[in-house]
């Protein structure tokens, strides 16, 4: 198929992704003759993407044009859409049609339908930060890539470390793979914890000092985090997935539910196994006050998205949240 929809946040998933595109397509020597990349702050980016992407390449390989961060499949010309339409069908066997884009597609457009019946779609998502089980397992696929070897525990660390940052992920295991060259011992977790160094404060540290009530410890995380130029509507969309995760599991546990498996799809926790930690996290804390803590966020993340300060929403609310938490703690004893 000669055209590509690439979508996503991963940006460093999605640069590798071309690469090997362009490495598929491209004779080296003929590079600078085939290849094509537009901005989409071109106005007339995708008619003059189309009209290249008509034309026979040059010398050896294919050609690719690459319409960079287009947004086709949020806002279409009707000009662009019939251009579209003229075009995609009678595309070159030796031409290849490049779309990226960070936003998703929109599938009401007509563009986006015409689209999904001539290209091919790759989304390269960030895995959200509580899904912790996704994490291990993107650090443990791109370790065989690397070709490293590490022990179990060297994976969960690891994954705590950078979290859902690729291109941190990859950079740390290049620089693993090199401090271990020439040893045929699986790389162990003191070696990660010498050589990756935790940055930042966790995002789900955040939420576990919260759970407890622990104010104090809770606004040093935020502190950390915003020094850290964390965006605070990552760390609200952390917060808001790990307590919805704790709110579903206690829903289940209250209803009498037991068995793992089905609790676990339920809160869509990807290991059934993590259902035990996690039951141990939300046992003290009611089912009321977890209800309480959700509209509590949605308030920080529409304040955060209407322009409010960053530092100061999320410390007034964090104390908020940290006294539900903590009010839950007390009535408890």
């Amino acid at each position: 198929m000669p055209i590509y929809f690439y979508w996503g946040e991963d940006d460093f998933a999605m640069e590798k992704a071309i690469a090997h595109l362009k490495e598929r397509i491209l004779d080296p020597q003929w590079t600078s003759f085939n290849y094509t990349s537009l901005t989409g702050d071109q106005s007339d980016a995708a008619i003059q993407g189309l009209n290249q992407v008509m034309t026979p390449p040059f010398g050896a390989g294919g050609r690719l044009v690459s319409l960079v961060n287009t947004n086709i499949c949020q806002q279409c010309p009707d000009n662009v859409l019939g251009e579209l339409q003229r075009t995609l069908p009678v595309i070159p066997q030796d031409s290849f049609l490049l779309f990226t884009s960070s936003n998703k597609p929109d599938e009401r457009l007509k563009s986006t339908k015409l689209l999904r019946k001539q290209a091919e779609f790759r989304e390269f998502a960030l895995i959200p930060p509580w899904k912790t089980e996704l994490l291990v397992q993107s650090v443990q696929q791109a370790a065989q890539a690397v070709g490293i070897k590490l022990t179990p525990k060297s994976v969960d660390l690891l994954a705590e470390n950078v979290g859902n940052n690729t291109r941190l992920l990859y950079n740390e295991l290049e620089k693993l793979r090199l401090y271990a060259e020439g040893s045929p011992q699986a790389v162990d977790v003191d070696t990660v914890a010498l050589l990756v160094r935790n940055t930042t404060q966790n995002s789900l540290q955040l939420a576990a000092a919260i759970r407890t009530g622990d104010t104090a410890k809770a606004l040093a995380t935020v502190a950390e985090l915003h020094a850290a130029c964390e965006p605070s509507l990552r760390i609200v969309a952390t917060l808001i997935g790990q307590f919805r995760t704790w709110l579903w599991i206690k829903i289940m546990l209250e209803s009498g539910e037991r068995n793992q498996q089905a609790i676990a799809q339920a809160a869509e926790v990807g290991n059934p196994n993590r259902i035990y930690f996690i039951q141990k996290e939300v046992q003290s804390l009611s089912l009321q006050q977890l209800i309480a803590c959700l509209p509590i966020l949605l308030e920080l993340e529409v304040s955060l998205k209407q322009g409010a300060s960053e530092i100061s929403a999320l410390q007034t609310k964090v104390i908020e949240l940290c006294q539900v938490c903590a009010h839950s703690l007390v009535r408890k004893t």
